[in-house]
């Protein structure tokens, strides 16, 4: 078995970045996580996380409230499920972060 951990940057300013951890064995993905993460106020916000705990693939959207959205993969492998997941988060992260910018704002002229 392989372990594989890596980072992606995304922005220019190293504040967005996708954080991949993977074990394969035998050219398989056994299991994996792969998060969006991006720098606000000095501190690192974990805003969409794909991974294989609880035993299947899912995504986890995670709200400035804290609140996490589940949404399982309908994926044949887990290979198939984390190459999905890298793809999704290289291509859509800037609109991830402003729907979570968008939160954080809504929270604080809500008077939270």
């Amino acid at each position: 078995m392989q372990e594989i951990n890596f980072i992606v940057t995304l922005s220019q300013d190293a504040e967005d970045r996708i954080r991949v951890t993977a074990i394969k064995d035998k050219g398989e993905i056994l299991k994996f996580v792969v998060q969006y993460e991006a720098k606000m106020k000095s501190k690192w916000h974990p805003i969409v996380r794909y991974d294989t705990s609880h035993g299947f693939a899912h995504k986890d959207i995670i709200h400035a409230s804290g609140l996490k959205e589940k949404q399982p993969l309908y994926f044949p492998t887990f290979s198939a499920a984390f190459t999905f997941a890298i793809q999704d988060l290289k291509i859509s992260w800037r609109w991830y972060r402003a729907a979570y910018e968008k939160e954080l704002k809504d929270e604080k002229g809500n008077g939270s």
